[in-house]
């Protein structure tokens, strides 16, 4: 095991000194920037904990309660940081607890490294205790991973794993060290980041012919239209698509990982996109002549049918991903690159316009919006409360300044449609997955990666009770995170399909919880449960004005809907009010 005078500072040695694998690793991770690693030991992985014991005042470690809940703090760390997040995991089962927050985090471009403990080298594939092929079975869900079985490769693995992982597309990386490498000797020569991998090359070549086309098709449109991406955020390009859309003035939707990449109330942000975005945006894309993607994957819950899709507008489509161009819209002209070099040089080529009477053909459908779903769900007559007031009486509070960090289902989609994100990084959910439970520990990453800003999880009561051992983290560190629990004693969003669907077939959909209350009370997190609107203004405040960690649990009106929607299998243009 590792003793401390083992301990290293950085910067590197300048001549090289004898270190175990473990202790070269927690030395790349301070080189490399890390500040807070999520994590939870076992037998595989205790070399590294040991070594971490000596290391207490350089790197940040949260005890989390299950290796999904640290593996979701870590993207909630990364999503607001804007760094990698580090998870640390054991073999076997810790491993494997790992893979549904690796898919997550692969599918939405989350840059992780995630470092697994294995068995000693030679136990490979006899099947001992706690081994899993934990390389092959992380395979389609990571971004690179590999496996250490010698601690001479530790350095170098390790600058390869933090430059794939937040380089070109970000993703999850994982890198699987065996018992032997941890503990094993070797002569360290300090540790060098990555800044190229020979035949990977993470940013596409921008090609001017490219951008010239680009130019002159948004030149000549009459009602062009543009859609945008989670990849202007992770290509912090956030000012140079303001400066884009406002030189262009062509009205502008997200999709729901997008939002915050210019404020809500932007007088050319139209709203959002898919399954339940706003009705302008779904509708006119199919009456658009040229239509601008920026940093977005044209995912079928933003497409409908895509037989069906915007087939009478020419296609310009921005991404840094080349496999993401042509795969499911076809483009008219492809512009890869870094949308931060891109939109640049897009900006400099077309001229300065204004689309007044476009812009106005959105702001009619959101009228027809507010009259029909929004103003009902805002301020509602019934006696219960609805989702949608919760949200609007918290962005009254919080002014569009807090980090919301949703989980999966109708709060989620209520949540992106009604908050308010006057900036980037605000917006932290599971978009492509849809993971339920992802909410709880991602709020407690998503603080640690900001921590001067409020964090608010909404979460519903079905997707609480997946993690909500994740209490126990908060209790242990006192990271100040303020939960809502939209509480509507449904799954509410498998309820609504089975309504509108399935002839009100209500199967295994009714869910009872616990009193959370009185749940995170044995966790020392004060709380409240209203089930009155007159409660609602001073429970926000007594939720957001609490010192440290407070849970609110709203009890809503059961069987509410979340409208617009387009139904599976349609296309954007039949999107349906009710």
């Amino acid at each position: 095991m590792e003793v401390a005078q083992e301990t290293l500072t950085t910067p590197a040695p300048t001549t090289a000194v004898e270190v175990s694998g473990s202790v070269a690793l927690l030395e790349a991770l301070i080189v490399e920037g890390v500040d807070t690693i999520f994590g939870y030991p076992g037998g595989a992985i205790m070399p590294i904990y040991d070594a971490l014991f000596d290391y207490n005042d350089k790197l940040n470690h949260i005890l989390v309660r299950h290796e999904q809940g640290g593996i979701h703090a870590g993207q909630g760390y990364a999503r607001t940081s804007g760094k990698v997040g580090v998870v640390f995991a054991t073999s076997g089962p810790g491993a494997t607890n790992l893979v549904t927050g690796l898919a997550d985090a692969q599918i939405d471009s989350t840059p992780l490294v995630c470092i697994t403990g294995q068995v000693f080298a030679h136990l490979l594939g006899t099947d001992a205790f706690q081994e899993t092929d934990v390389i092959n079975i992380t395979t389609p869900v990571t971004k690179w991973n590999y496996q250490i079985t010698d601690a001479t490769e530790i350095p170098e693995v390790l600058a390869k794993a933090f430059y794939i992982a937040k380089s070109g597309r970000p993703g999850p990386v994982l890198i699987d060290i065996t018992k032997n490498a941890q503990i094993q000797k070797f002569s360290y020569q300090g540790y060098t980041p990555c800044n190229h991998i020979r035949s990977y090359r993470p940013k596409p070549i921008v090609r001017t012919q490219y951008i010239q086309e680009a130019a002159e098709l948004i030149d000549q449109a009459k009602k062009p239209f543009v859609i945008w991406g989670q990849g202007v955020i992770l290509g912090s390009a956030e000012q140079e698509f303001k400066a884009f859309i406002e030189k262009s003035g062509i009205p502008a939707a997200w999709t729901i990982l997008g939002a915050g990449a210019i404020p809500t109330d932007h007088p050319q942000n139209v709203g959002m996109l898919g399954m339940h975005g706003n009705y302008g945006p779904n509708v006119l894309t199919n009456e658009c002549d040229v239509l601008i993607a920026i940093g977005m994957r044209f995912d079928d819950r933003v497409t409908g049918r895509l037989d069906k899709y915007a087939k009478q507008a020419k296609v310009i489509h921005l991404d840094i991903d080349p496999a993401e161009i042509d795969k499911n819209v076809k483009s008219t002209v492809p512009v890869w690159g870094d949308c931060k070099e891109t939109l640049p040089l897009l900006t400099n080529a077309i001229t300065q316009k204004k689309h007044t009477e476009w812009i106005n053909k959105f702001n009619d459908y959101t009228r027809q919006e507010v009259e029909a779903v929004i103003h009902t769900e805002l301020n509602p007559t019934t006696p219960e409360m609805t989702m949608g007031e919760v949200i609007k009486q918290l962005n009254d509070i919080t002014k569009g300044e807090a980090v919301i960090v949703s989980d999966v289902g109708q709060h989620q989609m209520v949540a992106c449609r009604y908050a308010k994100f006057n900036n980037t990084r605000s917006n932290v959910t599971s978009g492509g997955l849809g993971t339920m439970g992802f909410a709880l520990p991602a709020a407690i990453g998503a603080k640690f990666g900001a921590q001067d800003r409020t964090v608010v999880a909404i979460i519903g009561d079905g997707g609480f009770q997946m993690t909500l051992q994740e209490l126990g983290t908060i209790m242990q560190c006192g990271v100040d995170v303020k939960i809502i629990i939209l509480n509507n004693r449904f799954l509410g969003m498998v309820r609504q399909w089975q309504e509108l669907f399935n002839e009100r077939r209500y199967s295994f959909v009714d869910i009872q919880s616990p009193d959370f209350v009185t749940l995170a009370s044995a966790y020392n997190i004060p709380g409240k449960r209203i089930d009155n609107r007159t409660e609602l203004p001073s429970a926000l405040n007594e939720l957001l004005n609490s010192k440290g960690s407070f849970l609110l649990e709203v009890m809503v009106t059961k069987e509410n809907n979340v409208f617009p929607m387009v139904p599976q299998g349609c296309s954007v243009s039949e999107i349906r009010l009710k």
